[in-house]
């Protein structure tokens, strides 16, 4: 039974994690003060960004740094570029990654980093002004044993190697002394596969799924919503196995064909025009109507919040695969429960990204380097154990997510417990 008193633990982050942490703690009999501390962000920090910009004049940028939790190491967490970012969201965002690293078991903590402005309207090289503010003002606040941001929605791999170079031109030095962040350039200390690596492990949980359940990938039919970094891997990868993608859609429109698409063109498609919308070769069709079609396989790897209890009741899909950070509602897990449908969570099934960026701030600390071939293969095998470990706590009751919270929750108090910081 969940208290009154652990209910009013989401006053920063009123987010479908925060309940679902909330339930899954108290349930194991753990005390309200431990779960404020699993919820409640460890340091929230408000920066103000003023980049001159091309069109001459200066912008006033909000900008936050979440170092949610530091328990099992340095917080670790992307930077969103996106007008829409606010506080409680990326407190939201931040909880989610101190999961995530604690179930995929990577020495991080959890962080989280938003700067409120709207990427896509930026030329590159107001982007890379942005970002060059970004780490002035976050000078004190950034470092390999504190806190280390990585790519997320609205910046990519160029904006890394923009924050790695102010980071060391402030130092005085070529090259950062560590790892100050991931992501980067692979000519700049990153590592080949970094940004292919949530998707392909996306698809990897996906398979072990589908092997579970006495199922192949060969000749099932999946619907990607999304066409990004993570969607578009996801759909190549799974194109790759024999896997049927019926339906595409990204934040310009969707498309259908339920003979399956030939992802060849609408690849070209959208790197021509610069989305889904229009590609000549399927039938266009609402966006909301892309996650209650027809298929084995529903992957929602664009925004959060996207799986509502109506969604989940219309939902046609066996396997829902949580690429996105929150794409279901609280209210939803229930229906999908009922239904029988086998949600493979954001906390496992997206975490090859962070898995990674350890593998590439390793390399760095190490001034190593590490080949496509080895970071395939160690990404893996960390995604298939894992994925091993969590169908095997659940007991054969196909609740993955309550089974995934449980052993990531584990996870963070053994760490308290063994800092000696157990209240």
């Amino acid at each position: 039974m969940v208290s009154a008193k652990a209910l009013e633990l989401c006053r920063l982050c009123p987010a479908s994690v925060t309940s679902a942490v909330i339930e899954t703690a108290s349930a194991m009999g753990l005390p309200d003060e431990e779960i404020q501390r699993f919820i409640d962000p460890k340091e929230v920090i408000r920066l103000r960004l003023s980049p001159r910009l091309s069109d001459g004049r200066v912008h006033h940028v909000p900008a936050w740094i979440i170092r949610h939790s530091d328990t099992l190491g340095p917080a670790k967490g992307g930077i969103r570029m996106s007008a829409d970012v606010d506080e409680k969201v990326m407190c939201a965002l931040g909880l989610e990654m101190t999961l995530k690293t604690a179930l995929i078991n990577v020495p991080f903590g959890g962080g989280k980093t938003g700067i409120g402005i709207d990427s896509r309207s930026l030329s590159l090289n107001d982007r890379e002004t942005v970002i060059r503010s970004f780490a002035n003002a976050a000078r004190r606040h950034i470092g390999p044993e504190l806190y280390v941001p990585a790519p997320d929605m609205g910046t990519g791999e160029r904006e890394m190697g923009f924050l790695k170079d102010s980071i060391a031109y402030g130092q005085g030095f070529a090259t950062t002394r560590g790892c100050f962040v991931t992501g980067k350039p692979v000519v700049l200390g990153g590592i080949p596969g970094r940004r292919e690596a949530t998707g392909v492990g996306v698809v990897t949980v996906i398979e072990s799924a589908a092997k579970e359940m006495g199922r192949e990938l060969s000749g099932l039919r999946a619907v990607v919503q999304g066409f990004g970094n993570v969607g578009s891997v996801v759909v190549e990868e799974l194109s790759r196995r024999g896997v049927s993608i019926v339906a595409i859609g990204d934040l310009t429109g969707a498309a259908y064909d339920p003979d399956g698409l030939d992802i060849d063109e609408i690849k070209s498609h959208v790197h021509v025009t610069g989305g889904v919308a229009g590609y000549p070769g399927a039938q266009a069709i609402a966006l909301d109507e892309l996650l209650t079609l027809d298929c084995d396989v529903l992957v929602p790897a664009a925004k959060g919040g996207v799986i509502t209890r109506q969604v989940a009741a219309d939902m046609k899909a066996t396997i829902l695969a949580e690429a996105a950070n929150g794409p279901t509602l609280h209210e939803a897990d229930d229906v999908l429960r009922e239904r029988e449908i086998v949600v493979l969570p954001d906390i496992l099934c997206n975490a090859g990204g962070v898995f990674v960026s350890y593998l590439e701030y390793t390399q760095e600390t190490q001034r190593d380097q590490w080949t496509l071939e080895e970071v395939r293969s160690r990404l893996h095998r960390r995604m298939t154990d894992r994925f091993a470990a969590v169908w095997a706590a659940s007991q054969g009751t196909h609740q993955l997510r309550a089974a995934a919270l449980r052993m990531a929750i584990e996870k963070l108090h053994e760490g308290l417990v063994s800092r000696g910081l157990q209240s």
